[in-house]
């Protein structure tokens, strides 16, 4: 997966964090076993800046843990009619994330877990909801979470 994490907190997040979003998202995506020239961002970013997007987006004026942002609802898009091969080698956009670092330390300290037990919650959750899960409805939450939960075990950040 085409991977680019940024970090707007000003020296707050480590570089071994910054790995670890990397590498967990990219052991994510082979799980969902997503096309090699999929593509996504990650900023990690702060409370004051995450307010800004969840009240100019969501209507809501308040810090937020994480914020996805799909590149392609489905439903809302216009199909294209294209030569097969060439769909094949066209990236998927899947969207941005935003998680907020002062939340992720928060919810880790309110949680007693490691703060990057935490961090790769947000980004595991936020991904899965730009591959199109939600928990919305009991079952779909059950499915998303079982989903969350086996990724991040699997990886090794067990609660």
């Amino acid at each position: 997966m085409d991977l680019t994490v940024y970090d707007e907190t000003a020296g707050q997040v480590s570089a071994a964090q910054l790995t670890l979003v990397k590498d967990l998202l990219q052991y994510a995506a082979q799980k969902l076993q997503l096309k090699d020239n999929t593509e996504m961002s990650v900023t990690i970013t702060t409370n004051p800046a995450i307010k800004k997007l969840n009240k100019q987006y969501r209507g809501v004026d308040r810090a937020t843990d994480v914020l996805s942002f799909a590149a392609e609802e489905s439903g809302d898009e216009t199909p294209i009619v294209m030569d097969p091969e060439l769909a094949a080698e066209l990236p998927a956009n899947l969207g941005d994330l935003f998680v907020s670092i002062d939340k992720v330390a928060e919810q880790a300290k309110f949680l007693g877990h490691s703060t990057d037990r935490e961090l790769g919650f947000l980004v595991v959750h936020g991904f899965l909801h730009l591959n199109g899960y939600d928990h919305e409805q009991p079952a779909d939450e059950q499915r998303m979470f079982a989903l969350q939960r086996a990724i991040l075990d699997d990886y090794g950040l067990t609660r």
